[in-house]
């Protein structure tokens, strides 16, 4: 197990680059199974897993060309299916959540995939039914073994269908998409997710020769087409480091510029800090957050206390929830975090706590933060990293407490952060990897 030890209370400057946004690396890869073509990806983040789903396809057959720093050539020409059989297969299957998303291609391309039942983040109960159930509806059979808690579809012949999402699933959406591109006939689907994520991957398909309507929406049309070919694709910025570095700004009263946001994709990101109060300049695509000696919370027009929650998009991302919390607890004023998605993401407050946080923790999806207008800081403990968005919220708290933390488990971290603790200690941050 990995630590960090962090120095607390050092003001940090200069400027950071977001790395690509992990969280459409592992759509965007598992598309590459949709032809046999060179595809080409830039802007990759160096993190586990991304790096893991990556080493699962080269397992899988998948031609894997590493161009240069962040750039990737895939060639699915030779995929061998009898390695979904294997143990190794499980081991590593399940060992990472994104990989659910190789079953939509699988299915469309060779019409049969099966995965394991994938893990990733403890953070509450995280179902796979609108993927299969999207699957289903395009003519899919499906099995679930539960004693192998292995899901396994089959179908030769995929029809295009009208499917009503039971939830906007990110990953979801991105799974039926991705078989509906070469089923036979028109798909659409309603209640899709339409986060960027969505949309880059939307946009990478249709350079692949598909036929995609409603881009941006959560109604898509998808006229299915008989092959892909290759193409060239070129990632976001990570919006969920962009939102921690402009937490990290605020709550260590820092002057930070964030470069490269791609700021016309973080929807309502930037907004939802400015109502704790912290003061950024947007000019051109980068962010500059100002040393906030003192940042208040707004309230709501009727003078109640500011509720910060999450919603599908284009509301606030869930993953940023737990840094605005981090980051209020230094604010003056109140807020009240309402994480309506997942019933453990919370729970890391206690930690927050023990360093001296004004928290009351309501239930499992809703903390009330009162800020403490950085009249007592927050002080240096010992504390392990549960998940990767709690894991850099704690980072950040101890970035900015008097005295020295640890934070154990910190290969969490490193599951979503490129690199985090050398790039942090480049702006001045004193971290520690033990």
């Amino acid at each position: 197990m990995t630590t960090f030890r962090i120095k607390g209370g050092h003001r940090l400057s200069g400027s950071i680059e977001p790395q690509g946004a992990k969280n459409e690396a592992l759509q965007i890869i598992c598309a590459v199974l949709l032809t046999g073509e060179p595809v080409t990806i830039t802007n990759i983040p160096d993190i586990r897993d991304v790096n893991k789903l990556i080493e699962l396809l080269n397992s899988m057959g998948v031609k894997v060309t590493k161009n240069g720093p962040g750039s990737v050539t895939f060639q699915a020409d030779s995929v061998n299916l009898d390695y979904l059989q294997t143990t190794e297969f499980q081991e590593k299957a399940a060992a990472l959540r994104g990989s659910v998303m190789i079953v939509g291609p699988l299915l469309a391309r060779f019409g049969k995939a099966r995965i394991p039942k994938p893990g990733g983040d403890k953070i509450g109960r995280r179902r796979l039914d609108t993927h299969f159930e999207g699957l289903e509806k395009l003519g899919a059979h499906f099995e679930y073994d539960a004693a192998t808690q292995f899901y396994q579809v089959t179908g030769k012949k995929l029809q295009g269908c009208f499917h009503l999402l039971d939830e906007a699933s990110v990953t979801g959406t991105a799974n039926i998409l991705m078989a509906a591109v070469l089923a036979e006939g028109t798909t659409t689907l309603y209640n899709a997710a339409c986060e960027p994520y969505l949309q880059q991957l939307s946009a990478m398909l249709i350079r692949m020769g598909a036929k995609i309507e409603g881009i941006g929406s959560n109604l898509l049309r998808i006229t299915g087409v008989k092959a892909l070919g290759g193409t060239t694709h070129r990632m976001l910025p990570d919006m969920i480091e962009i939102g921690s570095f402009i937490g990290m700004a605020a709550i260590t009263n820092s002057d930070i510029t964030i470069t490269n946001c791609r700021v016309d994709m973080l929807g309502v990101i930037p907004q939802v800090f400015q109502k704790l109060g912290i003061q950024m300049e947007i000019k051109d695509d980068n962010i500059r957050v100002f040393g906030n000696e003192r940042y208040e919370i707004s309230s709501f027009i009727d003078g109640s206390t500011l509720t910060v929650a999450d919603a599908p998009w284009p509301g606030f991302t869930p993953d940023l929830l737990s840094i605005v919390l981090v980051t209020a607890t230094q604010a003056k004023g109140t807020v009240l975090i309402h994480q309506k998605m997942f019933e453990s993401r919370l729970f890391f407050v206690d930690k927050l706590i023990d360093m001296g946080a004004q928290i009351i923790l309501c239930d499992p999806h809703r903390a009330t933060v009162i800020g403490l207008d950085r009249q007592i800081p927050l002080k240096g403990i010992r504390m392990t990293s549960p998940d990767i968005r709690a894991g850099v919220s704690l980072l950040l708290a101890a970035m900015s407490a008097e005295g020295t933390s640890l934070i154990d488990n910190v290969e969490q971290i490193d599951r979503g952060y490129q690199n985090i603790d050398k790039r942090l200690n480049a702006l001045g941050a004193k971290i520690e990897r033990l």
